[in-house]
């Protein structure tokens, strides 16, 4: 379900791949039923292929990997989180238009 540039996080790899991560990291909440999730799914393609090299991109399957979703508290989905430097800087929940997603970006990713 998911573009060429777009990682696969799991509760396994969070730490390392996001909180670790040295890039900003857009993380994409979703599970396989979700109805929204897949809609903006196209939209998170693009933006992985868009910011390639200046921010990572993934999404984290809540399902089957629940330990980091109910940590950050995440009740509804989609929820796609931007976390700098360890920490969530930008909570964009529901499906949004691909402008929406941009504008949350662009104060934190140049």
């Amino acid at each position: 379900m998911a573009g060429q540039n777009v990682h696969e996080f799991t509760d396994a790899n969070f730490e390392q791949e996001v909180l670790k991560s040295d890039l900003p990291v857009l993380v994409d909440f979703w599970a396989v039923w979700c109805g929204p999730c897949r809609a903006i799914a196209p939209i998170i393609d693009e933006l992985a292929t868009e910011y390639q090299g200046k921010m990572k991109v993934g999404k984290l399957d809540t399902d089957k990997n629940q330990r980091f979703a109910a940590q950050l508290g995440i009740s509804s989905i989609p929820a796609v989180f931007l976390f700098k430097d360890g920490q969530v800087v930008e909570r964009l929940v529901g499906a949004r238009p691909k402008s929406a997603f941009v504008k949350s970006l662009s104060a934190h990713v140049a």
